[in-house]
C-alpha cells in the first residue's frame, strides 16, 4: 500500500485512530494510577589510596584506584555488604531482594561510586542508602587490608543520602507519551486493517475495478436530502452543482444519439436512487428541457411523497387501463416538470412493468417530452429495473458509497449486461462531504453583497405546491392541467 492510500485510509477511518489514541491514554493513566510510587535516594563515595606526594606514586595510585573502583560496583550488592544493613534496619527482606533495588554506577574516568536505592518510602530509601554506604566502606577496609598493615585504599563519603521530595516512578510524562504513541500506532493499524477488509464501494477506484463503467457523478451526502430532496434548486449548494455536473456528463455520454429516456436504479434499497432521479430531472428542466419523471418503483414509491403530489392515480392506474397517461400526469412547481407517480401498489408489479402497455406508455412519453427519467426499483431484490431497461435509451446505476458492497454492485452490473441494457454510467451517491470533486467547489462561490450575507435568496428555492386536481368519478381519476411540450433534447 502506498503512503497516499494509507493516509486516505486513516482519514476515512479517523474514528478508529482517535479511539486508539483515547484507549492508549486511558490505559497509560490507569497503569500510572495503579503503580506504587517509588522514591530514590543517592549517596556518593570517593575512593583514594594512601601514597606519598611524589608524582610517579600519585600517578600509579590514581591508576590503581580507577582499576579498583570498577570491581567495587560488584561488591556493593553482595550479601557481605547488605546483610548488616538488613539486620541494623530490620528490613525484613533478603540480600537478593534488596540488591534488586540498588543501582551502583561509576562516572567515566572518575574514582567516584554512586549508590542509588529505591523504596516506597522516601525516608527509608535515604536510611538504606546511607547504611549501604557505611557497610561498603567497612567491607572495603577489610578486603584491602594487607597483613597487619592498614588498607591502602580509603573510601570516603562525599555526599550523604537525603529523603527525596518526589517519586521517580511512576512518570506521568513518560507513561502518557508511551500511551499516546502506542494508541496512535494501534489505532492506525486498526484503521488500516478495517480499510483493507472493507468490501463496500467507497470511491471511483472501486467502481473502475468492477467494470468498464464511467462514474458520471459524485453526489455528497446530505442528512436533509430525505426531507428536502429537491436541493438542486438551491443554486449555491454543492449537491446542486453535483447534479448539474451529472446532467452535463450525460450530455457527453450520448452527444450524437440525443438520449431521450433513462432508468435510474441501484443495487439495493436506500442508496438514494429516488432523490437522484428527482434532482437529475430538475437539473435537466433548468437546462431548458421538457422532462417527465416516472415513479416505476411500484413496491416502495417515493416520488409523490418527496414532491408533495397525489398518489391516488399514477402508473399503476395507466397500466390497468383505467386512465390515459396524459390524464395521469401532474405538474410540479411552476409546471416545468411533469410527474407520473406510481399510483396504488399492485399485487403483481413485475407483471405490470413487463407488459406491452408499459412499453407503449414509455413510447408515448418519449414522443411528448425531451427526456423521460424513470425511477426504478433496486436490481437485486426484484427484476423490475431489468424489465424497464428494455424500453429506454439507457440505465443509470446509483451506488451508495459505504452502503452497497462491491460484490452487490458487480452482480447488478452483470444483470444489466445480461439483459442487453445499455449502461450509461454510475453515480456515486452519499459521498462524505470531504471526498470527491465537489469537496472544495464552493470556496469559489460568489460573495454575497455586503450586509446581505446572512439573508436567504428567495429566488434560490422554488416552492413545491401540490398539484391542483379535480375528481371525475369513483375510480380516483383526475384531470390535470395539460403539460407543455418542448423541442429540446438532452
Amino acid at each position: 500500500m502506498e503512503l497516499l492510500e494509507f493516509l486516505r485510509a486513516v482519514r476515512a477511518r479517523w474514528r478508529w485512530v482517535v479511539g486508539g489514541l483515547v484507549l492508549g491514554v486511558a490505559v497509560a493513566v490507569g497503569i500510572t494510577l495503579a503503580t506504587t510510587e517509588q522514591y530514590e535516594a543517592q549517596t556518593e563515595l570517593f575512593v583514594s589510596t594512601k601514597q606519598s606526594a611524589e608524582g610517579t606514586e600519585l600517578f600509579s595510585g590514581s591508576s590503581f584506584t580507577q582499576q579498583r573502583v570498577k570491581s567495587y560496583t560488584q561488591v556493593v550488592t553482595t550479601p557481605r555488604v547488605l546483610d548488616p544493613v538488613i539486620k541494623d534496619l530490620a528490613l525484613g527482606t533478603t540480600a537478593t531482594d534488596l540488591a534488586a533495588r540498588i543501582t551502583v554506577t561509576v562516572p567515566l574516568d572518575t574514582v567516584l561510586v554512586d549508590i542509588s536505592v529505591r523504596d516506597t518510602d522516601a525516608e527509608r530509601a535515604a536510611r538504606i542508602a546511607n547504611a549501604v554506604s557505611a557497610s561498603f566502606v567497612s567491607v572495603v577496609g577489610v578486603l584491602e587490608k594487607v597483613g597487619d598493615n592498614p588498607s591502602p585504599v580509603q573510601v570516603t563519603s562525599v555526599r550523604d543520602a537525603v529523603a527525596p521530595t518526589s517519586p521517580v516512578l511512576p512518570s506521568w510524562p513518560l507513561n502518557t507519551g508511551i500511551g499516546v504513541l502506542l494508541g496512535l500506532l494501534g489505532g492506525g493499524a486498526a484503521a488500516l486493517l478495517r480499510q483493507l477488509s472493507d468490501t463496500r464501494v467507497r470511491s471511483e477506484k472501486d467502481v473502475a475495478a468492477l467494470a468498464d463503467a464511467s462514474v458520471l457523478g459524485e453526489i455528497p451526502f446530505d442528512r436533509q436530502a430525505g426531507d428536502n430532496p429537491t436541493l438542486v434548486r438551491q443554486s449555491q449548494g454543492f449537491r446542486a452543482e453535483a447534479f448539474r455536473t451529472l446532467r452535463t456528463n450525460l450530455q457527453f455520454v450520448d452527444a450524437v444519439g440525443h438520449l431521450d429516456s433513462l432508468v435510474v436504479t441501484s443495487s439495493i434499497p436506500q442508496e438514494g436512487k429516488s432523490t437522484t432521479a428527482i434532482n437529475l430531472a430538475l437539473a435537466c428542466v433548468d437546462n431548458g428541457l421538457s422532462v417527465c419523471l416516472v415513479d416505476a418503483d411500484l413496491r416502495r414509491p417515493q416520488v409523490a411523497r418527496y414532491l408533495g403530489l397525489f398518489d391516488t392515480v399514477g402508473l399503476t392506474t395507466v397500466l390497468l387501463g383505467r386512465i390515459d397517461v396524459e390524464d395521469a400526469l401532474q405538474e410540479w412547481g411552476s409546471g416545468e416538470l411533469s410527474v407520473l407517480t406510481a399510483g396504488e401498489t399492485p399485487p403483481n408489479p413485475s407483471e405490470l412493468l413487463g407488459t406491452r402497455t408499459m412499453a407503449e406508455v414509455v413510447d408515448t412519453l418519449r414522443a411528448r417530452f425531451d427526456l423521460v427519467v424513470i425511477d426504478a426499483p433496486p436490481l437485486l431484490p426484484v427484476t423490475d429495473a431489468v424489465l424497464l431497461s428494455a424500453h429506454v435509451g439507457g440505465a443509470l446505476m446509483v451506488a451508495g458509497t459505504g452502503k452497497v458492497k462491491r460484490e452487490e454492485l458487480r452482480r447488478s452490473l452483470r444483470m444489466l449486461d445480461t439483459a442487453g441494457a445499455r449502461l450509461l454510467g454510475v453515480v456515486l451517491n452519499l459521498l462524505p462531504p470531504t471526498q470527491g470533486v465537489t469537496a472544495g467547489y464552493y470556496s469559489y462561490a460568489p460573495v454575497p453583497p455586503k450586509g446581505k450575507g446572512k439573508e436567504k435568496d428567495k429566488g434560490d428555492d422554488v416552492p413545491e405546491p401540490r398539484a391542483e386536481v379535480q375528481r371525475v368519478d369513483n375510480d380516483s381519476t383526475v384531470q390535470i392541467k395539460p403539460v407543455r411540450a418542448h423541442s429540446h433534447r438532452l
